[in-house]
């Protein structure tokens, strides 16, 4: 993580402030449940202790008190890095840092060793990061412990060679070495002056104080600014330290100032409405609520709801506060002057609105008479009760707030009609009830004109004119055609010449259903609604005149479920009589017998039979295969399916050729036995 985060890390605060019409808000519970989201420990530890500190520094800074108990696993990393004589410059300071919030056990000897160790990297610091550690150290010892002297007898000298490394606009450089300058340096330089000063064992040299005011104003005048009045540092330089963005540089130059400002007795005449504007950008994350800090407090008006109903009378509610939510003084709130958004024409209201002192806000219980439904700009001027306030705290002057406006419109005189092309008499005429149920069923030819009128008319009694007004023609093919109803002055009217559309209705004569859209943002009564339908008589089309585009297909007719397909099967053959199939099997199985009585008579020859045991079970074992085999084939045809009858015949295939070739083996042997003889 940066450096110059450090407890302005929870950058999700100031998303609003690149929004030209943000509603700035103080730090709120949703700030604090975000931080402890953001940072959250991994098996009881943050990691480095830069990341330790910048957790801690943030939950302490948004008042945030359940937070996750670390002390035993980061007092233990404290206690390593001050005694480790090879830790670097940056993790003594940040080892520091969180001892000053956790309060670890350390003893003086370990202060003094930091002591000795921070005066010898000050004096041969060459860069202004080498200056700013080594002073912050000391800077932090001095505040946690007293039995070590950390003043610098040398602090001229050292103010001199820190002020060596600034620029004519107020930016400053990180070395010697390096010809850029920044807004994140210049904010490093002003923290570490301010601890010079705060170090030195005499008095600064004056002229050098007010040369560093100096550079401040022109830090000043380069800050950036939005229309709304937020300001910020912004940074364009990118050196070895990368990039910082106006978060990074922004929040370095206050901590600058901030720090110089906590150590000198002279003000800084500082800009009023600039404090403001950075305390809008960081919305409180980066700007204690203290009246020591940039000389002032800035305060933030705020609106719970800036969308308002006049139909529902809701109440204007401002809440004014300091950046980090804590109550602000006693005073009072006027609304100024409305504005009507993209007009320069203002109304002059200056109302004070009545303060609620249970809930902490001031309310305007009516909107002003004049108020109608749109987008406004209210501005609104905060007044001390006590003028002394203005010392401490600053306002930036008037406020202007984006107001929505929204009501529900009237809908009067709505009706629909077919009109004769050439007198332009009403031949049929409907009432319309918008918005509401509707049906009108109407009938035209390519001779007559269909018309449609409506009046709009806001809650003060003013005409209104919606963002959308849509009248649609859907032709029962799916062809659709849409119109936009324009508006004459007080009504919307629009009519459809037929004998003008032949040609963009395609000569499509049958049924158009009737589709009425009026809408707007500010509109609460905003509809789409079907009106009825229209049966329109055109002529045939010419032989050249242009057809229909073709319809989109619906990707559910296309790509979804199909029908269910019911298979009826073939009703089986009936069967013969069961003594004609057995008579049948009979006739069948007569061979077999014939051929085992054949073998009977002819006296077959078995002498070749083994006589030994183990060709003889082989052999034994090879006809039981067989017979296997075709007692399988039996239970296929009437049972078995052709899946179990192949895995079965691959296994008893197996089986007889083993015992197959053990038994013809056996036969081969003793036949070349025999002829040896």
């Amino acid at each position: 993580m940066a450096r110059n985060l450090g407890f302005l890390v929870v950058a999700l605060l100031v998303l609003a402030s690149s929004c030209e019409s943000a509603i700035f808000s103080p730090v709120s519970d949703s700030h604090r449940s975000a931080a402890l989201e953001l940072f959250s420990p991994i098996d009881g530890s943050f990691g480095s202790l830069e990341e330790t500190y910048e957790a801690l520094q943030t939950f302490e800074v948004l008042g945030i008190e359940k937070k996750p108990d670390i002390r035993t696993s980061a007092c233990a990393s404290v206690v390593d890095t001050l005694q480790s004589t090879s830790s670097a410059l940056k993790d003594l300071v940040h080892a520091l840092r969180v001892n000053g919030i956790l309060k670890c056990d350390l003893k003086n000897e370990a202060f003094r060793g930091i002591e000795s160790r921070l005066k010898d990297s000050l004096n041969a610091a060459n860069s202004l990061l080498d200056f700013y550690y080594s002073v912050g150290g000391l800077m932090l010892v001095k505040d946690q412990t007293s039995a070590v002297d950390v003043h610098l007898g040398d602090a001229d000298k050292i103010f001199r060679s820190i002020k060596a490394l600034s620029q004519s606009d107020g930016r400053w450089r990180l070395s010697s070495n390096n010809p850029e300058s920044s807004n994140d340096a210049a904010g490093i330089a002003l923290e570490t002056l301010a601890g010079v000063i705060s170090l030195a064992s005499s008095e600064i040299d004056h002229s050098l104080i007010a040369t560093l005011k100096n550079d401040i104003a022109k830090l000043f005048d380069g800050i950036e600014k939005y229309d709304d009045g937020t300001c910020y540092f912004d940074e364009k330089l990118v050196d070895a330290r990368g990039h910082h963005g106006p978060l990074s540089a922004s929040a370095s130059v206050v901590r600058g100032i901030t720090a110089f400002a906590a150590v000198t007795s002279e003000s800084l005449n500082l800009p009023g409405e600039k404090i403001l504007g950075l305390g809008k950008f960081f919305l409180g994350v980066g700007i204690p609520g203290s009246a020591k800090d940039l000389g002032s407090v800035p305060l933030i008006l705020s609106l719970p709801a800036t969308v308002l109903s006049v139909t529902k009378n809701d109440q204007l509610k401002v809440r004014v506060s300091t950046v980090l939510g804590s109550s602000a003084p006693p005073l009072s709130v006027k609304l100024m002057q409305i504005f009507v958004s993209g007009s320069k024409d203002a109304s002059i209201i200056d109302q004070k609105l009545k303060f609620d002192p249970d809930n902490s806000v001031h309310v305007l219980e009516k909107l002003p008479s004049n108020v109608n439904v749109g987008n406004h700009i209210f501005s609104f001027e905060i007044v001390f009760d006590d003028p002394e306030h203005k010392k401490n705290y600053v306002t930036g002057g008037r406020t202007k707030v984006p107001i929505h406006v929204t009501g529900i419109i009237k809908i009067d005189n709505a009706e629909i009609a077919v009109l004769d092309s050439d007198l332009g008499s009403i031949e049929t005429q409907k009432k319309l009830e918008l918005p509401g149920e509707n049906a009108v069923a109407l009938s035209a030819n390519h001779l007559q004109k269909l018309r449609l009128s409506f009046q709009l008319i806001t809650p003060a009694g003013q005409a209104f004119k919606p963002h959308q007004a849509f009248l649609k023609l859907r032709h029962e093919g799916g062809v659709e055609h849409i119109f936009v109803v324009g508006n004459s002055g007080k009504k919307f009217e629009i009519v459809l010449d037929f004998l003008g559309l032949v040609e963009k209705f395609y000569y499509l004569s049958g049924r158009y259903e009737i589709q009425l859209t009026v809408g707007d943002s500010v509109m609460e009564n905003s509809f789409l609604q079907p009106l009825g339908h229209i049966e329109l008589d055109l002529p045939d089309a010419p032989e050249k005149a242009a057809r229909p585009p073709p319809q989109p297909v619906d990707p559910y007719s296309r790509y979804g479920p199909k029908a269910e397909i019911t298979h009826i099967f073939r009703a089986p053959d009936k069967r013969p009589p069961r003594e004609l199939s057995l008579a049948f099997l009979g006739l069948v199985l007569l061979p077999f017998f014939g051929f085992l009585a054949g073998l009977v008579h002819l006296r077959a020859n078995i002498n070749n039979w083994p006589k030994s045991t183990v060709p003889a079970t082989f052999a034994s074992l090879f006809h039981v295969g067989i017979a296997a085999v075709l007692l399988l084939y039996a239970l296929f045809w009437f049972k078995l399916d052709l899946f179990t009858t192949l895995k079965v015949l691959s296994l008893l295939g197996v089986f007889l050729m083993f015992v197959g070739h053990k038994t013809l083996s056996h036969l081969a042997s003793t036949s070349a036995k025999l002829k040896s003889a």
